[in-house]
């Protein structure tokens, strides 16, 4: 049976009649309005150049990784872009770690995620943590994001500053690197919280639709993060060429059994850090690559604030001791999720 024909469309969450009373009225299913962006907007010019992108997603606060970025930029020849692009906060739900945070993120190119987006919002538009899960999560998750959100929302405005500051990061940027275009979004190509960048939608969605979303955003390399589930996908198209890399998160681990975070380097060198994997096209290193942080100092701080019981704790305290049940072969596609 062929696979059906798919639209690189916003994911847009079901009513509250589709969902049990626990999840709310749609908070967290529903993608707002103001996510949605025309892939057009991407065919800009380049806001940056640089030899050397690492992007980081889903920092999650975890400043150990942070640190472990910093570290991997310092053995980098020559200077390095970081870009966060995204849920950079997300369990600094206190006051010195949420402001720590912005200090480590400040100093470099950032994006909102869903999670920067909600937490400054001044008005409830019902959104929940901007999530929008697809069905197929279930409503308890989708009520504890809810309710971290809330929580890192009370934070947020004890922090004027910073709050005045993430309203105004963009939802997407663009960096030329090495003459390709790379397109550095939090979710996918039309949604600062859209899911099409998986491997079963990407692997489902006809050639030509890849070539006509390539040949609207003229972006080569999209690099996003929103699923939280890492991912290179490479399709060289009927006029065209389109890698998608997702680097799944900067500040958890991304495959079992492990305890580093996940960035993606797109440079114009090999890099000095052996990649858990990658691609080279058109002279441009695309690669995966692990972010060994400490894990102890990470777990002591998350353990401080989030104890048993609590909605953190709940959702991501085992993929932080375990990983999450995902393996290297299906970041690449070539095993069943």
């Amino acid at each position: 049976m062929n696979a059906p024909r798919h639209t690189l469309t916003p994911m847009r969450g079901k009513g509250g009649g589709n969902l049990s009373l626990q999840a709310g009225r749609g908070e967290g299913r529903v993608c707002p309005l103001d996510y949605i962006y025309d892939p057009v907007a991407l065919a800009r010019p380049a806001d940056f150049a640089a030899e050397t992108l690492y992007v980081v997603g889903g920092l999650y606060g975890n400043l150990a990784a942070a640190q472990a970025i910093a570290r991997l930029a310092e053995a980098e020849r020559g200077s390095v872009a970081i870009v966060y692009n995204g849920d950079f906060h997300w369990f600094d739900a206190s006051d010195d770690w949420f402001e720590a945070v912005e200090r480590a993120v400040t100093p470099h190119r950032a994006l909102r995620g869903n999670v920067e987006t909600e937490i400054t919002r001044t008005t409830d538009i019902g959104a929940g943590c901007g999530c929008a899960y697809p069905a197929a999560v279930a409503d308890d998750v989708v009520m504890r994001s809810n309710r971290i959100l809330s929580e890192l929302r009370g934070v947020a405005a004890r922090a004027p500053r910073a709050r005045a500051r993430l309203t105004a990061l963009p939802m997407h940027l663009v960096a030329d690197i090495g003459g390709l275009r790379v397109g550095i979004v939090h979710g996918d190509a039309t949604s600062l919280a859209g899911w099409s960048f998986t491997r079963e939608t990407l692997g489902a969605i006809a050639p030509d639709t890849l070539a006509d979303l390539q040949a609207r955003s003229r972006i080569d390399i999209f690099a996003s993060t929103h699923t939280c589930l890492a991912l290179l996908y490479d399709a060289v198209l009927p006029n065209g060429h389109l890698t998608v890399i997702n680097n799944g998160a900067a500040g958890m681990p991304n495959f079992a059994g492990t305890h580093h975070g996940l960035i993606s380097r797109i440079a114009t060198t090999p890099s000095p850090h052996r990649p858990l994997y990658g691609l080279t096209r058109d002279g441009v290193h695309i690669d995966a690559i692990a972010v060994a942080y400490d894990q102890v100092q990470f777990l002591d701080r998350f353990l401080a604030r989030w104890r048993p019981g609590s909605p953190a704790h709940l959702s991501y305290a085992r993929r932080i001791l375990e990983g999450p049940a995902y393996a290297i072969a299906q970041a690449l596609g070539s095993a069943e999720t």
